[in-house]
């Protein structure tokens, strides 16, 4: 079987087709929009039967990916680091689009496992309404630190009546404040405070949206697992069937071990790649674990007494985590599904 590889960006898509030896046999570039995928659509089907590797599906190839898979055609997700470390061996001089696409293409070939590519499902959708609300959270917080500002000059020890601008009431008590002052920052520092009431209330609302998607979902049976941690883990993850054991599921999220040893000398180091979102969401549940629950607590003492240090007996729980985490998801995949 032969291999496409395709590598996209935001208006062009390079793609190379390979034969069962990695030999690149054509190679052509297509704008990146519907009528072009249409026409790549013609150039895949015009040779031998073919699987198609896309680096970056989930982003400027996300389009042709569901067009393609659409079509009935075998398409997977090839990650940038197989294809960066591809590169060097293509004996092309310098980086260019078509031979990043023979990169790909190879890689395609060599890789039978590699992940099928995320269609929009209820897991994306999941992800997507996470990203946006952590938006609005960035962009509140930053409203409201600059709103601070203004108010230590507008208003000195406004703390004493309004301790924070998170509590609605809080809010409240900065407006009446503010509403008999005059001038500029006065106005601009009302123009902040309106700004923070209705990003409160668009989190508000993505927040109940996540809520009535993940609710009675075995994840939340973890202590240490809320709303936004679940629909984190869900969101990122995609189809869990993809993975073949809590063990690749553990590599994804980067708390698998990687072996560096040599000789006699045995030796595991940290795994600094992976899905950092995935990491950030089992480092807190690890982190309120080791605050508030039991066993957790207890087998921290127990690393510790082993002697390793804070970090390591907190990576040890992550990696523990892991097992629990992989096979909730596992459990409530199926019911999960893309909501009207």
């Amino acid at each position: 079987m032969h291999a496409i590889g395709i590598d996209s960006h935001k208006d062009s898509l390079a793609a190379c087709r390979v034969d069962e030896l990695g030999a690149a046999l054509a190679e052509r570039t297509f704008a990146n929009e519907p009528a072009s995928h249409r026409a790549l659509l013609a150039w895949i089907s015009a040779g031998p039967a073919v699987i198609v590797g896309i680096e970056g599906s989930a982003s400027f190839g996300a389009a042709l990916a569901r067009f393609l898979v659409a079509a009935g055609v075998t398409v997977r997700e090839v990650p940038p680091r197989l294809s960066h470390r591809e590169r060097s061996r293509t004996r092309r001089a310098g980086k260019s689009d078509p031979g990043d696409a023979l990169a790909i293409a190879r890689v395609t070939l060599r890789e039978p496992d590699l992940p099928p590519v995320r269609l929009l499902d209820a897991s994306l959708e999941l992800r997507l309404l996470v990203e946006a609300r952590e938006d609005l959270v960035a962009e509140q917080t930053r409203v409201r630190n600059r709103l601070h500002a203004d108010l230590r000059t507008l208003l000195p020890g406004y703390g004493a009546a309004a301790a924070n601008l998170t509590a609605v009431r809080h809010q409240r008590t900065v407006g009446r404040l503010l509403r008999p002052l005059r001038g500029v920052q006065a106005d601009l520092a009302r123009g902040r405070l309106g700004r923070v009431r209705r990003l409160t209330l668009e989190i508000g609302a993505l927040t109940a949206s996540l809520t009535g998607r993940v609710v009675g979902h075995p994840l939340l049976t973890v202590p240490g697992v809320g709303v936004l941690v679940a629909a984190k883990l869900i969101g990122e993850t995609g189809d869990s069937g993809r993975f073949r054991s809590a063990d690749a599921f553990a590599a994804l999220a980067g708390v698998a071990p990687i072996p560096a040893s040599s000789g006699q000398t045995q030796h595991l180091r940290l795994d600094r790649g992976g899905n950092r979102q995935l990491n950030r969401a089992l480092y807190t549940i690890a982190m309120v674990q080791a605050a508030h629950h039991g066993p957790a607590r207890l087998y921290l003492a127990r690393k510790r007494a082993e002697g390793k240090t804070g970090r390591d007996a907190i990576r040890a729980l992550k990696r523990q985590l892991v097992r629990t985490v992989f096979r909730l998801l596992l459990e409530g995949a199926q019911p999960l599904a893309v909501a009207a």
